[in-house]
């Protein structure tokens, strides 16, 4: 079973929820905002569904409320950021914000930005500097329990390690590139066993490397293998996407986001904690300075309509380009409201009663 909620109410729900772990108002909004905007995108997975994890990782100390980025290195167009352990969704703005400003002063600006809490959905970071006119492009490692199986590996090794693009279209809405290096992102696999359902071949292995069609086998610890020295217990995996070649840019991601820019890399056993880390190394471009904006414009519109004169192939109205479905997605679960799984609020609403909130739709 499910139900639908208004964004307007889940905003507001949620937002009670962080600030009674800790937050202060103005930072519980932000941060309710942007897990909500990932459920109008369609993008459940980076949604409120995160909050009971919040919840615990803050209870564990790892996520830090009211934290902000502090700088640690700044040669003017290169940033080295530390996010402290503070929400992604507040220092990953304030990095974007820096980075910005110092892509339209000198044309362009690399950061990297280091122990910053579990970030969310990448492409809210490249919608703020496309809305700017900037290029961006973003690679992102994941510090927690490793989900990810290496190419011919047959457990997981490492997280989902986004990588992102956006691009900036004269007179249109941008180019939004946004995915993870897996198959799919780990929190699709949380949101498909909450509803009980499975998944197509080729997405998973189990926690003894044979392919399966449970999600449920990369959420929670499969029966009867307890993991060593009271650890966890087993789980499977998610396979890359395009086999090897997901897998190179998972560990692209992996050493750029994570080695690069100070945070880490995964290389240790499992273990149960609650907190995620990203590390993310951010490149930002101004056509403007570059000297080619007219004819960037004007070459990028004209490759998107070549795009879009193409016939509709089979099972396909028509042609759409990296952005528009999260687009779509949130015209219209804005006016229809957003359908939350039972076990999802059910989840949702314990965090609450673990804070002294009350929950309800």
């Amino acid at each position: 079973m499910s139900r639908t909620v208004s964004a307007a109410l889940l905003r507001q729900q949620v937002a009670q929820v962080l600030a009674a772990a800790g937050s202060a108002p103005a930072e519980a909004e932000q941060v309710a905002a942007n897990l909500v905007l990932a459920n109008l995108s369609g993008h459940d997975s980076h949604g409120i569904g995160m909050v009971p994890r919040y919840v615990d990782a803050v209870a564990e100390g790892g996520l830090k409320p009211n934290t902000s980025v502090a700088v640690t290195a700044d040669i003017g167009t290169l940033l080295a950021l530390d996010g402290q352990g503070g929400y992604g969704q507040v220092v990953g703005v304030q990095a974007m914000e820096m980075g910005i400003a110092r892509a339209k002063q000198h044309g362009s600006c690399i950061f990297t930005l280091a122990h910053a809490h579990h970030l969310g959905r990448i492409g809210h970071f490249a919608e703020m500097a496309t809305a700017q006119g900037l290029v961006a492009m973003h690679f992102v490692n994941v510090l927690s329990r490793p989900v990810v199986a290496p190419w011919g590996g047959g457990d997981g090794r490492f997280g989902t390690n986004p990588c992102c693009i956006g691009v900036p279209l004269a007179g249109a809405a941008p180019f939004i590139l946004d995915f993870a290096t897996s198959r799919v992102a780990q929190g699709k696999m949380r949101v498909a066993h909450n509803k009980g359902e499975r998944i197509p071949p080729g997405y998973l292995i189990d926690e003894q490397g044979r392919p399966t069609d449970d999600p449920g086998v990369v959420v929670v610890p499969q029966a009867g293998s307890g993991g060593p020295a009271g650890g966890p217990g087993l789980f499977g995996a998610l396979m890359t996407f395009g086999e090897h070649k997901g897998y190179g840019m998972a560990v692209a991601c992996e050493l750029l986001g994570g080695a690069l820019s100070g945070g880490g890399t995964w290389h240790r056993p499992a273990d149960t904690a609650r907190s995620v880390f990203n590390g993310m190394l951010t490149v930002l471009i101004d056509p403007a300075k570059l000297g080619t904006q007219a004819s960037f414009a004007q070459e990028a519109q004209g490759f998107v309509d070549w795009l879009r004169q193409s016939p509709p192939g089979a099972g396909f109205d028509h042609v759409q380009i990296a952005g528009e479905p999260e687009r779509a997605a949130r015209l219209a679960r804005e006016r229809d409201g957003v359908v939350v799984d039972d076990a999802t609020w059910g989840e949702i609403v314990a965090a609450g009663a673990k804070l002294g909130v009350s929950v309800t739709a």
